[in-house]
């Protein structure tokens, strides 16, 4: 796979950068919000070799002078610091989230997972509650101390699945080459038969793959009885185009992937889960809101703690360029209140002030809101420009529009 070769010194001259922040300040309307989502890399290595793995395979190699784990003196101090920010801000919080990744997260072990899991919900202060979860690749799932811990701590469960035995194997891999898709199915089989709540395995993630039927890895998503699939675009960009991607000849053929999919969910009576992407498009038609970065205009805080304890920007950031997501602070030295005046914290907390010229000018802005920030990328420009898959987010938006719309006009004509 072809890396950019975008040097971190010639991206911290792109956009978002310090004037964009000085502009934000001097707004008597905006101030910054705390974070309320907390992603923590308790492993920084995987089981697996997946060919579009934005961590190992992507521009950004920082994974390599890092810690393989997080060890409890970082856990301990990443704790510290949650409770530091949340008291802080305590009139403004209910609830926080606390993610679990990797790598593969579960590699850290029961006992590891259990210290931190422990520590995490300690440092909630009085009046604000912990959702403690984790993505997985699901390969660890069949070692009951590891299921002893989810149950113990009420950890909610997200897998990495790409669809049917074929469809998964394809890129999601062992370093020697065999698909992993049978481990993953006796380690969700094993996390079925011990979990006591029906919700544990809570989310299907999938990376949409053009190679694949859509009809069909969307039936096996749905068979794996989770209450929500999500599916996710590529980490492309303007740099690096997706798969198969023909938006350079005015071509949708991502929106054309996804749209017997929602036809499919949308049209079977009762749905047999939530899919994250369509029902944000669905709420946010409706004049409701989004739970996905991948559109919408909501207000983004979250912040990631990599293995050392650096604090950075979304992990998801690692396929721009080198050290993309760094911010230069980390949970030794710095407060989470300091991370707040990031140009990289900003564009993701200033709504349509974040987007790029031909966004705000877009009938479809506040419903797609520029779409994923990571697909956003170029040289240059940095992250101020449409989405890579424009086309195909108005071409699917559109759809799912009409027909929302439609059906709301048949509901209101039968009163």
């Amino acid at each position: 796979m072809e890396i950019p070769l975008i040097t971190a010194e010639a991206a911290a001259a792109e956009w978002p950068n310090q004037a964009f922040v000085d502009e934000a300040l001097a707004d008597p309307s905006w101030r910054p919000l705390p974070f309320t989502q907390f992603v923590v890399k308790m492993h920084g290595r995987c089981n697996l070799s997946c060919d579009y793995c934005y961590i190992y395979e992507m521009a950004d190699q920082s994974w390599r002078a890092k810690p393989m784990a997080m060890s409890r003196a970082t856990v301990d101090r990443t704790a510290y610091r949650i409770t530091e920010h949340l008291t802080a801000h305590r009139d403004e919080l209910t609830h926080v989230i606390v993610t679990f990744l990797g790598g593969e997260a579960l590699l850290v072990g029961a006992e590891e997972l259990d210290y931190a899991a422990t520590a995490f919900r300690a440092a909630m202060p009085d009046g604000i509650e912990a959702i403690l979860s984790v993505t997985t690749n699901g390969i660890l799932l069949d070692d009951p101390a590891m299921i002893a811990v989810l149950e113990k701590h009420d950890i909610k469960v997200t897998l990495s699945l790409d669809g049917a035995r074929d469809a998964h194997d394809r890129h999601r891999k062992y370093a020697n080459g065999k698909g992993s898709f049978d481990a993953v199915m006796r380690g969700v089989a094993a996390l079925r038969a011990a979990a006591t709540v029906p919700d544990r395995l809570r989310n299907v993630l999938c990376v949409v793959d053009l190679e694949n039927d859509p009809l069909e890895t969307y039936e096996a998503l749905a068979a794996v009885g989770a209450p929500q699939v999500d599916f996710l675009l590529p980490l492309d960009d303007w740099e690096r185009k997706p798969p198969g991607w023909t938006g350079d000849t005015g071509g949708t053929a991502y929106a054309d992937w996804l749209i017997p999919i929602f036809e499919r969910w949308y049209g079977t009576v009762p749905m047999p889960t939530s899919v994250r992407f369509f029902d944000s498009i669905v709420g946010l038609v409706l004049g409701g809101q989004s739970t996905t970065e991948a559109v919408g205009l909501e207000d983004f805080q979250s912040l990631t703690i990599d293995t050392d304890g650096s604090i950075e920007l979304i992990d998801a950031l690692k396929s721009t360029f080198q050290d993309a997501p760094l911010t230069g602070l980390d949970v030794f030295r710095n407060a989470f209140d300091e991370a707040q005046l990031h140009p990289g914290v900003v564009a993701r907390q200033r709504g349509a002030e974040g987007l790029c010229e031909t966004c705000r000018a877009c009938a479809l802005r506040d419903i797609c809101g520029g779409g994923q920030y990571t697909n956003r990328y170029a040289a240059g420009t940095g992250f101020l420009n449409p989405t890579v898959f424009c086309l195909d987010q108005a071409a699917l938006i559109n759809h799912i529009r009409g027909r929302v719309l439609d059906d709301v006009a048949r509901l209101k004509a039968a009163l």
